[in-house]
Formats: C-alpha cells, sequence, structure tokens
C-alpha cells in the first residue's frame, strides 16, 4: 500500500474534518512512501517507537500523538528524542484522537461498551461531538461493588469508585480517557452511574450530591481498543497488510 493511499483510507473511515480537535488528525510525520508492517498502540511513546522497530515496522497508528495545541511547538527535548528516531528510522507517525473516540463502530467508547457487555448501547446526543458519552444498559440491575468487579475483570485494572447512594446500577454512561467532567452534563439522563479514565477532585462532590456513582477505570486502560480495532480493520481489508497492536504498559 501506498502511504498516500492509507492517509485517504484513513480519513476516508475517521472523519477528522468533521472534528474540531485539540491536535492534528492524519499523519503527523512522514516516513516510508510504501506501507506494508504497522504498529498500533495507544501513545506515541519512546517504548512504543522501540517496539515499531524491533518489528520492521514503517508505519505507527496511535490515539495520543505530538503537536497538542496549548503546547511549546520547539523540539526539544523529549518530543525531539522521538522525532528524530522516527525520522532515522523512516517510520510514518498517524494519530487520530476524537475520530478514534467517537467512531460509531470502530471507537474507543463503543468498543469499551461492547467489552464490559452492555446493551442498547448509544451516544447521549445531547452532548457533543456526538460519540464522546455513550449510554448503555446492563441486563440487571447490578450494585456498584459488582460493576466495579466487571470493570476490573474485563479491563485487567482495579478501578476507583465513588458511591453516591444506595441506588443499583441499570444504566449506564461513559467517556474514555479524561472525560470525567462529563458527569455534570448527565443529571436528566436517568444515569445510575458515569465511568471514565480519570477522576478530579470536584468529580467527587459532583457524584455524591448529583446522585451518580462514578467509576474511574484508567485513562490508558479505556483507551486501548479504538485504535486497535482500527488497526484489525485495516488488516481486514488489506490482506497485504500486516498489523500488530503493542500494549505498552501503563496504571494510569
Amino acid at each position: 500500500m501506498q502511504r498516500s493511499q492509507l492517509v485517504n483510507r484513513l480519513n476516508e473511515l475517521l472523519k477528522p474534518h468533521l472534528v474540531n480537535d485539540y491536535c492534528p488528525n492524519g499523519l503527523q510525520v512522514e516516513g516510508s512512501e510504501n506501507v506494508s508492517r504497522i504498529v498500533t498502540g495507544v501513545t506515541a511513546s519512546m517504548a512504543l517507537i522501540d517496539q515499531a522497530i524491533t518489528q520492521d515496522a514503517d508505519t505507527i497508528l496511535v490515539h495520543h500523538g505530538y503537536f497538542w495545541k496549548g503546547e511549546t511547538p520547539a523540539l526539544v527535548g523529549m518530543k525531539q528524542k522521538r522525532i528524530k528516531k522516527l525520522l532515522a528510522h523512516n517510520i510514518n507517525l498517524f494519530a487520530y484522537h476524537l475520530p478514534i473516540d467517537i467512531h460509531p463502530q470502530l471507537g474507543n467508547n463503543v468498543q469499551l461498551g461492547k467489552i464490559l457487555g452492555l446493551h442498547n448501547i448509544q451516544a447521549v446526543n445531547s452532548i457533543s461531538p456526538i460519540g464522546i458519552v455513550m449510554q448503555g444498559e446492563l441486563s440487571e440491575a447490578q450494585s456498584l461493588s459488582q460493576i466495579c468487579e466487571r470493570v476490573q475483570s474485563s479491563l485487567a485494572r482495579k478501578p476507583m469508585s465513588i458511591d453516591a447512594g444506595e441506588h443499583l446500577v441499570k444504566k449506564l454512561a461513559w467517556c474514555t480517557g479524561g472525560g470525567q467532567n462529563y458527569i455534570d452534563q448527565l443529571v436528566d439522563q436517568g444515569i445510575d452511574a458515569f465511568l471514565s479514565g480519570e477522576i478530579s477532585e470536584q468529580t467527587v462532590h459532583s457524584a455524591r450530591e448529583q446522585n451518580i456513582h462514578y467509576i474511574s477505570a484508567g485513562h490508558h486502560a479505556t483507551e486501548r481498543y479504538g485504535v486497535k480495532a482500527v488497526g484489525e480493520w485495516l488488516a481486514s481489508e488489506y490482506n497485504d497488510l500486516h498489523v500488530a497492536f503493542v500494549d505498552v504498559e501503563n496504571p494510569a
């Protein structure tokens, strides 16, 4: 596959032009013109780059890339080392942030709902971009502790939870990664519990005072599945592509 073909195919699939994001989506660092071996991962860390080199990859596809709004544009320090190594090994870097969160079939949010075994998965349409917060239901109502056990079993990470009352959980909403602040927009949605990757000091009070249980399941732990699904989709569409997901351990 030609690099330009991959650019077009991913942009066609993920539609980054429809999202106002915090970083450039698509090809961030140009490398090999020919693409045959792709490594996917959550973040374009040095550890992931080293794994890609070990696997003789010509392309890396991630959820968290570079050039975030508000950060210095200077190529110094950690960023310089990462980009220098990509260029030295002629490796393309593709990154899609919100487009991988919200994709209706392959996105982080949809994939997490499926992994947790939820039913009637759909977007909370009052929150934009559509798909950034999802909702779903359990087959039977469960206690907060039972939900946390389900999360730990599914994600291999023990979550932190905030108990907001005696009510059981039947309807759950979630946003992978750092979406804890969306809890305040869910008060009128009939949600029993909200799950995201992170927790802030004010999240505790929002949960308790608005009677919505809160579960913090880890930024990395909740965002492993979208980029993996996109990579698997590419492999199914193009038999000549070798695609491997690399999960660089991250407790956060």
